[in-house]
């Protein structure tokens, strides 16, 4: 089977896709942006022909490579994995005739409005939301569903230039910063208090093979805001207990209407005072290398999962559900370089069994701004059996360790 896989280079876990793709019995076609020789070395071990484009998200370039494939070679899928390239590869992909998710699936997927307007059409709960094109536009909406209000790009990843208004005077503050950065339409939503969390799976022939839940602390706007705070992601192993049913039900239902056939998802939810509430959902992982997690938490190579389901149409493996798995993102105490640590060798000798994964840049590396994300700066990724004891161990770590910059 060909497999054209599109950008495998960075961000560093990527390779982890082109690696299970090859392990899975595929030949591997990679498209991306540097040279051959640029190529990180795990990169190249795995693929069988490179193409190199301008730009992967250039639709005409994309094109024009995959065509080039053809012309050699009879071509099974063409997959991405990155937020960003989905729409370009979505469109190459119908044009090319290769089978996967299509144009109408991937742009519901992308523009927030289009989205929930879908999704509450078929009986999904969601926040009130519209796409505005004015100031105007969001004065309206702010003057009949109150305030606070969120505002983003459409086709916005994550908290990406996502604002909250709490009142007239800081709604005209953003509404004049998203005016300078050019942006010509924007999503406008209402602000639903709760939990946030995302509920991700592997879908294979249109049925959940695998699924997760992961939990933020704090919800992702206020930990992209706020220095002092130490936020975590954690990935629980409690997905089968009744608690979670209502969430799993939503989850299985919004993947059945998409109609989707064999992709990872990855959805965002809330759950307040309003119930639970449907946010926004990618037909492609999480980002942050969060498949990591899944793989050390249930003893499973989540990404020879996924190519097993894109080759072979299913996969054979069970998740183990032995630990909770999470990361934490450790702030510097200012913008600026970094000077040193405090707590680290502690923390190891306290917890060292339960590190998966960290990093720690030297001493002398600048810093990376509070809103850069949960991998900007020092990091590191655990599991422990049970998911109270995590969280109580990330508070500690997060009260414990420091990271100087001056």
């Amino acid at each position: 089977m060909n497999v054209i896989f599109v950008a495998p280079n960075f961000p560093d876990y990527q390779w982890h896709f082109v690696r299970a793709l090859k392990q899975v019995g595929a030949r591997v076609i990679a498209i991306d942006e540097p040279p051959y020789d640029w190529l990180r070395p795990e990169v190249k071990q795995y693929i069988d022909e490179y193409e190199q484009v301008s730009s992967v998200t250039d639709e005409q370039a994309l094109f024009d490579a995959v065509k080039r494939v053809q012309a050699r070679h009879w071509v099974d899928r063409l997959e991405a994995t990155i937020e960003s390239h989905m729409l370009p590869v979505a469109r190459v992909r119908e044009a090319c005739t290769i089978p996967g998710v299509s144009v109408e699936q991937t742009f519901i997927c992308r523009d927030k409005t289009a989205m929930k307007a879908f999704m509450r059409k078929r009986g999904i709960a969601c926040a009130a939301s519209t796409k505005a094109r004015s100031a105007e536009d969001v004065r309206t909406f702010a003057a009949k569903h109150g305030y606070p209000i969120i505002l983003k790009p459409v086709d916005a990843a994550g908290a990406a230039s996502t604002y909250r208004a709490d009142d007239a005077d800081s709604l005209d503050h953003i509404l004049a910063d998203i005016g300078s950065s050019g942006l010509q339409e924007v999503a406008v939503e209402e602000f639903v208090t709760g939990h946030e969390g995302f509920y991700d799976t592997l879908t294979m022939s249109g049925e959940v093979r695998h699924e997760f839940v992961s939990h933020y602390y704090p919800n992702v706007l206020e930990a992209m805001r706020t220095r002092w705070i130490s936020p975590v992601i954690i990935t629980t192993n409690r997905v089968e207990e009744s608690s979670y049913n209502e969430l799993r039900a939503m989850g299985r239902k919004v993947i059945r209407e998409l109609g989707l056939d064999t992709a990872p998802t990855h959805m965002e939810w809330f759950f307040g005072e309003k119930g639970l509430k449907f946010s926004e959902i990618g037909v492609r992982p999480p980002g942050l290398g969060q498949w990591d997690l899944y793989y050390t938490a249930n003893d499973i190579d989540i990404y020879g999962q996924w190519a097993s389901g894109v080759v072979h149409r299913s996969s054979i493996g069970v998740l183990s559900r032995q630990c909770s798995a999470a990361i934490i993102n450790l702030r510097p105490t200012q913008d600026g370089v970094i000077a040193g640590y405090e707590g680290v060798d502690a923390m190891q000798e306290k917890y060292g069994q339960w590190v998966t994964a960290a990093h720690f840049p030297a001493i002398g590396t600048p810093t990376q701004p509070v809103g850069a994300g949960y991998k900007a700066n020092a990091w590191v990724q655990l599991k422990f059996p049970h998911y109270d004891d995590l969280r109580g161990i990330l508070e500690d770590i997060g009260k414990s360790v420091k990271v100087i910059a001056h």
